[in-house]
């Protein structure tokens, strides 16, 4: 079994906006967990649409209670792969990303949309989709309802985060803010 989530964010800023802050998204202060980012593949297809994929490694460290399915030297860190298409002409860009480490206790699958509101034009909506699932018998309920709930805290500091950068990005921070 697999849960299901979905949401939909709004960031009050243009689609290039949106797409420039995406490649400098890190590091920022609600993403301090994010250490690398490496690109392992891009290329602009004959359509001019740009193809990348990421490889990201974070700290995240395992909850107490999943330490002990790990081995302790993974208990603490996990790698990403982030696909990623940018269509300029459609303007939208959607991104699928996944857990690599960590796997088989649980798996992250998310699927993101950005575009440009249908309501202003100026503003940019992210459709996002996640799927979390565990094949770890006996609990997998309990390790996808914690991965749900996790998944939507972490929504909240990535949308926090892309603000951080965008403001960052027009000036908009003084100092004290960086």
């Amino acid at each position: 079994m697999v849960k299901y989530y979905q949401c939909v964010g709004l960031l009050k800023n243009t689609w290039d906006q949106v797409f420039l802050a995406f490649w400098q998204r890190y590091p920022n202060p609600y993403s301090n967990h994010v250490l690398t980012e490496d690109i392992v593949y891009r290329e602009v297809t004959p359509d001019n649409c740009l193809v990348s994929r990421r490889l990201l490694t974070k700290t995240n460290r395992a909850p107490r209670w999943a330490e002990r399915f790990l081995p302790k030297h993974m208990a603490c860190s996990a790698y990403i792969i982030e696909d990623s298409v940018v269509d300029p002409k459609k303007r939208t860009m959607t991104t699928v990303t996944w857990n690599i480490t960590h796997a088989r206790l649980m798996s992250v699958r998310e699927r993101c949309v950005y575009g440009v509101n249908p309501e202003n034009s100026n503003w940019t909506e992210i459709q996002r989709e996640a799927w979390i699932s565990s094949s770890l018998s006996g609990l997998s309920r309990a390790i996808q309802e914690f991965g749900v709930t996790r998944f939507k805290k972490s929504v909240t500091k990535t949308m926090k985060g892309f603000e951080y950068v965008l403001a960052k990005m027009q000036g908009r921070l003084n100092e004290s803010q960086t």
